[in-house]
């Protein structure tokens, strides 16, 4: 499916921490079925921006999900509506099974058979590998298994805008291209993906590029129109 209806407007958005203002007035789009990759230097507000819109820090501004305003809800409320994360440490449920673990991630609002594409049969065809280890604790997986399990989990809650934070960091080279796989396919089914990583597959499968810098976006468009002095001065 082609990248198609916004999916995601954000305006004015302002966010940091306490007195530390990181966001200053961030203005993008993502629309289903894109890929749009944040770049930018460490500090330059890219992982602030996921947590902002999942809704873990606070922000000022609008982000609106299919239209519907996203900031005046508490996270719990914006998963619900289709907004999934997969922060960078994963935070999955350590003492929990997988198998615990994907189901904490359905969406009690998103579950209408008709609608709904992901479940755990699913996910486990998705990710194979976690099949076998359903009854195991989280804690007792991978680097890379937990990653499978992180996607999933986000998966499991039907999101109609996923956002990923740094999904290949720390992982072998096979699992950095099966994310990208992964990725490219979701696309496909019309997902949106907001995305922070920094190797160069991302940037050769995404639709455009964000690059963050001093608070702000200081450049917008495909991969392939970055301006060598935007990317000398910010990335």
């Amino acid at each position: 499916m082609p990248p198609g209806g916004r999916a995601l407007e954000i305006e004015a958005l302002h966010a940091g921490y306490g007195r530390v203002q990181v966001l200053r007035g961030v203005h993008l789009q993502v629309r289903a079925g894109e890929l749009l990759l944040l770049l930018g230097r460490n500090g330059s507000g890219r992982s602030t921006l996921l947590k902002a819109l999942m809704g873990l820090i606070p922000a000022t501004g609008s982000a609106r999900l299919d239209g519907r305003e996203l900031l005046v809800l508490p996270a719990h409320r914006r998963a619900r509506l289709g907004l999934g994360y997969v922060p960078e440490q994963r935070e999955i449920f350590p003492r929990l099974s997988v198998r615990q673990n994907l189901l904490l991630g359905a969406n009690p609002a998103r579950t209408d058979p008709g609608a709904s594409r992901w479940n755990a049969a699913t996910v486990q065809r998705l990710f194979p590998a976690l099949t076998p280890r359903l009854g195991v604790s989280a804690q007792a997986l991978s680097g890379g298994e937990q990653q499978m399990l992180a996607l999933a989990r986000a998966l499991m809650g039907n999101p109609d805008l996923l956002l990923l934070d740094e999904p290949t960091e720390g992982l072998a080279p096979q699992r950095v291209a099966e994310t990208a796989d992964l990725a490219a396919r979701l696309r496909s089914l019309g997902l949106g993906l907001l995305m922070v990583e920094q190797k160069p597959w991302a940037r050769a499968l995404a639709d455009r590029v964000v690059v963050l810098g001093d608070g702000r976006v200081q450049f917008e468009g495909p991969p392939r129109d970055l301006p060598q002095d935007v990317s000398a001065a910010w990335l």
